[in-house]
């Protein structure tokens, strides 16, 4: 016999759960148990009911059994009881509904900084956000995983969108529309034929794709896409001289420019000084439609209108003239400012480093990547990717392809990383993460905290952690599954050629043909606690437990590789950029076990494989233990450093910090510093805990922080976790 869930689940009938619900009936009664009477109804429903039934039926059938027996007393406290039970389902939602409503800081309201839960559009998200999770939790886990998650094993991220079948993320293929058009709601878009057009397509490529997904939006390569656009605006300002002056000067439209920079036309004559009034007005419209592009991507909300798009590029490797003035046009926009001067959110802004492109003196883009160190010295972006990492070099990859960009490894801003595929070429492009779960490694080494011998404790803990990525990866790859099931037209721009061979595909067809170009991320947080759980030490600290580290993450993308071999799909190990997880974790470890020092006596647990905020180290030595556990976190890291001072002042500290992600393979780095500004009056500087501003003593004072890939200014919208995680940040010395 079948029994019903509330979530419409069919389960095996078990007449010992109707005599256990009976037993703690009689518990509250005076008369106490009677084991035979409840074993008797038990039965009794048993033999009696047909072959499926409810949840609701059984307990009806409960009452009335309990109700014509001798024991009436248990019938009322079942009835009790079974109330109860129905009144906390709803109130638990109710509380959650009302902190809503009432626009409560808390952890639900403040989950991601970059959403604004108190507007309408945001609380209609939440709404929707709160009321999908228990749907899942009912009716798209498995038993397996819903014991992995309720006991605070591992969580599933976006739990919230998993009903919706959409996928985290897309490196966008940018040239596809530029070339082709797109068509987006009841409107379409023809090719473009201008730096103008090319940039306003490339704003809503990303905010409409964002509406189709549940993570963020890149561009891999902007400079290579956008550069062509840069010589047909020339030729458009070469065409209006034509017109204006009734001359011929076709000779200009392909003549060659070494490089697109603004000069005085006053020593200029003939066709020379046409050639470079044409290429003064072109920069021109290239820094508008920059300034144009940045604006845009920091004012237009997406996903029902609470939120900017979660935006990145990726640039510096296109050497071209036109690629170069892209690149110089973007980064010069980047540092003015947004509006009134303030630094831009979105997008996050990604240099990819090359040498024999952009990291040596000699490299035709070397004066772009100090010019980029220079911004990011006043507005924390660009972040930096090594291209020279081992680990993020493609063997194909050749200075002379002019597509070479296609072999260049991609990400976005929150660290998540695409390359490797193995169903296809090696590419960032055109291809995202699928959806990604994350193991707490913490509770594992909590679990054998109290194990003395040392070789006991690691064997019991390295025999939890292959469980919980068995889990992990079976969970995901129902969720996979499950994607799977939707059909193209469920995500009308995304594929329609945006994600890699969808073009293909027809509109009622399934896209399951197309996923498997996607990654399913596994990810990891606290390994820094849990080093101190099984070691005393976490590996900032001790070799030893650098050794053990290091260890651990070698084994999880050892088992992650295995599970991509019995899949067949790309799964690969994330460094997981917790934001609201890191808070969440700990709670429910701190309850179980208590308050553990340096452990589970905080507010958050360190993200991924970090050594904690609170550590007081060099940069250099930062860089030399995190780096090794970048080679295994295929599935995206982040390397990140505390500047001390006024970095406007000292863009050498950038390239510092640059060069030792050179010299210790590392694959992705930010450098983070202090910023004021004040709302009034535009001043700025890098002093801690600014709250008047000394020149015109306003107290609108907007200070940006990172918070774990992105920017926000001030902290209103942080959880808990991550401001206590802010206040314990300290700087690393040189």
């Amino acid at each position: 016999m079948n029994v019903i869930k509330r979530d419409g689940r069919l389960i095996e009938f078990d007449k010992s759960k109707i005599t256990d619900a009976i037993l703690k009936a009689m518990n509250h009664t005076m008369a106490g148990q009677d084991i035979y009477l409840a074993k008797e109804i038990a039965q009794d429903i048993a033999d009696n009911t047909t072959e499926t039934t409810s949840v609701e039926q059984i307990q009806d059938l409960v009452e009335k059994k309990l109700m014509s027996s001798k024991r009436q007393d248990a019938a009322k406290e079942y009835i009790i009881y079974r109330n109860k039970r129905n009144i906390a389902r709803g109130r638990r939602q109710y509380d959650i509904y009302m902190d809503i409503v009432n626009t409560v800081p808390n952890d639900i309201t403040r989950e991601n900084a970059n959403m604004n839960a108190d507007t309408p559009a945001g609380m209609m998200m939440k709404f929707a956000s709160e009321s999908s999770k228990p749907f899942v939790d009912d009716c798209l886990l498995s038993e397996k995983s819903k014991y992995f998650v309720d006991n605070n094993y591992i969580h599933v991220h976006d739990k919230d969108y998993y009903p919706t079948k959409s996928l985290t993320c897309l490196q966008h293929p940018l040239d596809y529309i530029l070339q082709n058009g797109f068509r987006a709601g009841h409107g379409s878009s023809r090719p473009a034929k201008r730096i103008e057009t090319a940039s306003i397509i490339g704003c809503i490529s990303m905010e409409q794709i964002q509406n189709e997904m549940h993570g963020g939006q890149s561009i891999p390569a902007f400079d290579f896409y956008l550069a062509p656009y840069v010589r047909l605006t020339y030729k458009e300002e070469v065409k209006k001289i034509e017109e204006l002056l009734d001359t011929d000067l076709k000779e200009l439209y392909d003549a060659e420019i070494e490089d697109y920079i603004e000069t005085p036309l006053s020593n200029l004559t003939g066709n020379q000084r046409y050639k470079q009034q044409a290429i003064n007005a072109c920069v021109k419209r290239i820094h508008q439609s920059m300034e144009a592009f940045i604006h845009n991507m920091n004012t237009i909300h997406s996903r029902g209108g609470n939120q900017v798009v979660f935006s990145s590029i990726n640039y510096g490797t296109d050497t071209s003239a036109e690629g170069r003035c892209i690149i110089r046009e973007v980064l010069k926009s980047t540092y003015q400012g947004v509006g009134n001067g303030e630094t831009p959110i979105f997008p996050i802004h990604i240099w990819k480093k090359k040498t024999g492109v952009n990291y040596l003196p000699s490299d035709r883009n070397y004066d772009l990547y100090k010019y980029a160190c220079k911004v990011t010295a006043k507005r924390f972006f660009p972040n930096f990717l090594n291209l020279d990492a081992s680990f993020n070099i493609h063997e194909g990859w050749d200075i002379n392809d002019p597509r070479r960009f296609e072999k260049e490894v991609a990400t976005m801003g929150c660290r998540t990383r695409v390359f490797e595929n193995r169903h296809g070429e090696k590419t960032s492009i055109g291809r995202g993460n699928l959806s990604f779960t994350t193991i707490n490694l913490v509770k594992l080494a909590l679990e054998c905290h109290e194990i003395e011998d040392t070789s006991e404790k690691k064997k019991e803990f390295f025999k939890s952690l292959q469980k919980c990525i068995d889990a992990a990866a079976d969970q995901l790859y129902d969720r996979y599954v499950f994607q799977c099931t939707a059909v193209k037209k469920q995500f009308p721009m995304l594929m329609s050629g945006m994600w890699v061979g969808s073009n293909n595909l027809k509109s009622d067809e399934s896209i399951e043909s197309v996923l498997k170009h996607g990654t399913l991320g596994i990810g990891f947080i606290g390994l820094a606690e849990a080093l101190i759980s099984l070691t005393g030490h976490h590996h900032g600290e001790d070799e030893k437990s650098q050794e053990l580290g290091i260890e651990i993450i070698r084994f999880m993308n050892s088992k992650i590789k295995e599970k991509s071999d019995y899949y067949d799909l790309n799964y690969s190990l994330l460094a997981t950029p917790a934001e609201g997880l890191s808070g969440r974790f700990i709670k429910k470890d701190r309850k179980q076990f208590g308050s553990i020092p340096s452990i589970t006596d905080k507010e958050y647990y360190t993200n991924s494989s970090h050594v904690p905020v609170w550590y007081k180290c060099s940069i250099e030595h930062k860089a030399r233990i995190e780096a090794p556990y970048h080679e295994y976190e295929k599935g995206g890291h982040i390397f990140y450093v505390e500047l001390d001072g006024d970095a406007t002042h000292n863009p050498a500290s950038v390239m510092q910090t640059v060069d030792l992600m050179d010299k210790y393979n590392i694959g992705y780095g930010s450098v983070n510093h202090t910023r004021n500004r004040c709302m009034d009056c535009g001043y700025e500087d890098a002093s801690e805990n600014l709250t008047e501003c000394p020149e015109c003593k306003g107290t609108s004072i907007d200070t940006i922080q990172r918070i774990t890939g992105y920017l926000v200014g001030g902290t209103d919208s942080w959880n808990a976790a991550k401001k206590a995680e802010l206040k314990d940040r300290v700087k690393h010395s040189c």
